[in-house]
């Protein structure tokens, strides 16, 4: 089974990363995607962040129409901040029988050398989808990257929780039954 590992805060998860997950799974030709929500990425702010729960339930309530979603919670169980290496290492002895393959954003990885043994991430299939047009791999000698030219979304979390703390509509970048959840929590 081909399985995409989209990792990230989801803070909130939103309309541009349910687009990405649908376009690389069927440009990489994937059996599904999970949604591998962290309670903290060592990179961000934990101050900032949706309480943990609801970022899983509102990751949940977005997906539950796609059946080649899943959400992911095994870094729940870790230790925290999550960091990608012990994810990966924990998914490989829970599903040895399924190959993983890395979905991340552009940006991300152009700050990599920032993560925790990024070169051991380096060794898995990675499925990079661009944030900028302009943007050139920066390990071209590795075969296992591979670059999609796939839609390139200005829509971030940081911005729509902005625009609710100034009570601007959210209304189609985020489900219909996620925005009475932020609003709540916001």
């Amino acid at each position: 089974m081909k399985t995409g590992l989209f990792f990230g805060s989801f803070n909130p998860l939103h309309v541009g990363h349910l687009i990405i997950a649908q376009y690389i799974l069927n440009e990489a030709n994937l059996d599904k995607i999970k949604f591998v929500v962290s309670p903290h990425n060592p990179l961000k702010i934990k101050d900032e962040l949706i309480a943990q729960d609801l970022r899983m339930e509102m990751v949940k309530l977005s997906i539950e129409d796609n059946f080649q979603f899943e959400i992911e919670t095994i870094e729940f169980q870790l230790p925290q901040p999550s960091y990608t290496i012990d994810t990966l290492e924990a998914l490989m002895a829970q599903y040895p029988e399924e190959a993983f393959y890395i979905v991340m954003g552009s940006d991300s990885l152009a700050n990599i050398h920032l993560w925790k043994a990024y070169e051991r991430i380096l060794a898995y299939p990675m499925l990079i989808y661009k944030r900028d047009a302009n943007f050139i791999n920066p390990f071209p000698d590795r075969p296992n990257i591979h670059v999609y030219d796939s839609p390139i979304l200005n829509i971030s979390a940081t911005k729509i929780r902005n625009m609710l703390a100034h009570n601007q509509s959210v209304k189609y970048l985020v489900r219909d039954e996620i925005i009475s959840l932020l609003k709540k929590e916001l």
